[in-house]
């Protein structure tokens, strides 16, 4: 192709640089799978985040139904124990393959057409906003988990293999939305944190 061997070095060493590619000792270099870069400080759907990213990606709904409070959760949403919540269970694709599990608590009075929603095709912070709910503040909480037996076959993993866990409260103005707790698969997915300087 008349592109010196120098020149080919340069562009691989680039692309290793940019996590596309990645070198093995003895192994030779080989095409990485696409991280999904996530920056913790916007209100970014799942939807937008990806088409951000230029990947292929689906939803498979598990779960849409309605149920009581279980453990912590009237308090994580301010309700009480006797109040029902939305409950959303998700898998996400990119490329075909499972990369994160996504289960979502949100009291029913808050916008009870959800449960007739197409959450497959459409974001669940669209569908708020057709219920005239705009999210203004996320809190982030970032921890490790490890999976269960249940968890590591929906996300193609084996039983106890550690994955990033994000916990998060939605709120709008003062008063909390929902409650969202994802399991991301560690080789697909990184945060990123932007941080600024107040003069």
């Amino acid at each position: 192709y008349e592109v010196s061997k120098a020149t080919v070095r340069l562009a691989i060493s680039d692309l290793v640089r940019h996590g596309y590619l990645r070198r093995y000792q003895g192994k030779g270099t080989f095409v990485c799978k696409r991280i999904i870069p996530e920056g913790l400080s916007m209100v970014t759907s799942f939807k937008e985040l990806m088409l951000e990213a230029g990947v292929s990606f689906s939803t498979k709904v598990l779960a849409q139904t309605v149920i009581m409070p279980m453990d912590d959760l009237d308090i994580k949403l301010d309700i009480t124990e006797d109040k029902h919540i939305i409950y959303i269970k998700r898998l996400r694709f990119v490329d075909n393959e499972p990369i994160l599990l996504q289960e979502t608590y949100m009291p029913h009075y808050i916008c009870p057409t959800v449960l007739s929603e197409d959450l497959e095709a459409n974001s669940l912070l669209e569908v708020l906003e057709k219920c005239n709910i705009k999210i203004t503040n996320v809190q982030d909480f970032i921890g490790i988990t490890y999976l269960n037996e249940h968890e590591g076959k929906l996300l193609g993993l084996p039983e106890g293999s550690a994955a990033l866990l994000l916990e998060q409260l939605f709120y709008s103005g003062k008063n909390k939305i929902k409650y969202t707790r994802s399991i991301k698969r560690p080789d697909r997915f990184k945060f990123f944190i932007e941080l600024e300087r107040k003069h």
